[in-house]
């Protein structure tokens, strides 16, 4: 008997952190995946982690965890293979520490990923950006908060991980203007471009925010970073708003990276890639 607990440690120690030097968002994930595994064979077989043998993870309890994500938790295929990815580096990990359990690895190193249709890519046209930019309340704070988030991600195109990272020194105004992100995909920093519509409402929102260099610039009502989950949320929220008014965004089913796809006419610049400002939009009234 084998067992899991020191080499699942040292593959998030020694290869993940140490060897390949993955990201946090990548070591997370893993995390997580293993998280819902280990609590799903405890579910099954009874045993805690740590007394956990590499034969109990066996290529049919690794399946049955699969379609446990897909029916139970409602995953979709493409979550579904993303935490198979994740089992399948640890068990490539494990191979090399325990070839006396080659056979057990082996086969679940063959379970293949599954098929699935790629997604229709939702978009934006310029009367639906208009409306959605336009839905939150500009007699609330939390409105034009809102309202300067969605003029942002539409204007730059802006992972919805960069739009959390931002901080209030991020952005430049003068000469050069543009939006610092240090929390790129890929772990890169870039200079995305403001273009002049965007400047003023971030200017008032900046002097109403009133926040030091190193705070969140788009924040909760205690302070405290905006997550992912919330700004999707709040997507969701202002789209419904806005449907009243724009029929087309009604069966459109808006999340934060949909606002990367707005379309007006796009430009590519050296720093990336940016709407222009089209007839049919115009800038954002400060409040």
């Amino acid at each position: 008997m084998t067992l899991i607990a020191p080499t699942i440690q040292a593959f998030f120690t020694e290869r993940l952190a140490g060897q390949l030097q993955a990201s946090p968002r990548t070591i997370a994930s893993y995390r997580d995946t293993l998280r819902l595994l280990l609590a799903f064979t405890h579910q099954q077989i009874g045993k805690t982690p740590s007394a956990l043998d590499w034969d109990d993870l066996n290529e049919e309890l690794i399946s049955g965890f699969l379609g446990h994500l897909e029916r139970t938790r409602g995953n979709v295929p493409k979550t579904r293979n993303l935490r198979l990815t994740a089992i399948r580096s640890l068990f490539t990990f494990a191979a090399l520490r325990h070839p006396e359990h080659a056979n057990t690895i082996a086969r679940v190193l063959a379970i293949p990923p599954k098929r699935h249709q790629q997604r229709t890519i939702t978009y934006l046209s310029a009367r639906e950006a208009a409306a959605l930019i336009n839905a939150p309340d500009p007699a609330r704070w939390e409105g034009r908060r809102d309202r300067t988030l969605l003029t942002l991600a539409t204007y730059t195109g802006l992972r919805v991980s960069e739009l959390t990272g931002l901080d209030c020194g991020d952005i430049t105004f003068g000469t050069g203007a543009n939006v610092r992100c240090r929390h790129s995909k890929g772990r890169k920093h870039r200079a995305v471009p403001l273009i002049t519509p965007v400047r003023p409402v971030l200017a008032t929102w900046l002097a109403e925010r009133a926040g030091q260099p190193d705070d969140p610039l788009f924040p909760t009502r205690t302070g405290r970073r905006l997550s992912t989950d919330a700004i999707a949320q709040r997507v969701s929220t202002h789209a419904a708003t806005a449907a009243t008014n724009c029929p087309t965004l009604n069966g459109k089913h808006l999340h934060p990276h949909v606002l990367r796809h707005y379309v007006d006419g796009w430009v590519m610049w050296p720093a990336g890639v940016f709407p222009l400002l089209g007839p049919s939009l115009s800038p954002v009234p400060a409040t």
